[in-house]
């Protein structure tokens, strides 16, 4: 596993992964940053909304404390946009993840595995669904998990944990659809789902780190790539209805 993590970090530097690289860190930077101008501007209505309303309701005197208001409500909400754009990295990457799997999967075939049958393409409607299905799961996942990071420390570790589970579904699937139908690809997740859980660590653990994180689509996919290999030189492990031993 540790070899195949290594394998997709030194193949991002190739010249074929540079170029997929910054069209999808640039689509990723694009959906954030409409994503934070939304957010930006439902919080300072709000914020407007409600100091508008305050000083109708408490008259003149309370203009200086709700300046006040005002302006730690301002800060907040500008944390609050950083802390939401960290929060939607995972699902924006999953999704992206569905548009660029193929010409990632297919370098990684090139390069490791020229004697094996190459995979084939996912048509563009099914792999679009795929990836909105990850990206809205994420985003339901993160609201359910958002509570727990009131508690520091276990907070974290949850929502790292939902972000392993989440990415590496994705990925993997991804991966092996370019092998077998949909329901196939889904039952051998489920039949290797501790060895696959294990390897969403990797990928959870690459995506949260700022700046790097962009290249999660590319550095996934191809180690699902490579797990997805691996898996299918045991005989019984992706078959339908296999399992681990």
């Amino acid at each position: 596993m540790l070899d195949a993590a290594i394998k997709a970090i030194t193949q991002m530097f190739s010249p074929p992964f540079r170029k997929i690289l910054l069209k999808s860190a640039g689509i990723a930077l694009l959906l954030i940053v409409v994503a934070a101008l939304g957010l930006h501007r439902v919080l300072i209505w709000f914020t407007e909304s409600g100091q508008a309303w305050l000083e109708t309701t408490l008259g003149p005197n309370a203009t200086t404390p709700l300046w006040v208001l005002s302006w730690i409500l301002s800060i907040a909400a500008a944390l609050g946009i950083i802390a939401g754009s960290i929060f939607l990295m995972p699902a924006v990457t999953g999704l992206l993840a569905s548009f660029f799997a193929d010409e990632v999967a297919e370098e990684v075939e090139r390069r490791y595995y020229p004697g094996d049958p190459p995979g084939h393409a996912l048509p563009v409607v099914p792999a679009a669904f795929q990836g909105i299905r990850t990206a809205l799961l994420a985003v339901l996942v993160y609201l359910v998990a958002l509570p727990s990071l009131l508690f520091a420390g276990i907070g974290a570790v949850i929502f790292f944990l939902a972000t392993a589970f989440l990415l590496s579904r994705e990925y993997f699937e991804l991966a092996a659809m370019r092998f077998h139908s949909p329901t196939e690809a889904r039952q051998a997740r489920k039949a290797n789902q501790r060895t696959v859980f294990i390897a969403g660590l990797f990928v959870a653990a690459f995506v949260s780190v700022p700046i790097l994180n962009l290249a999660t689509p590319l550095f996934a996919t191809a180690f699902m790539v490579h797990m997805h290999k691996r898996l299918a030189g045991r005989p019984s492990s992706l078959r339908p209805g296999g399992a681990e031993k």
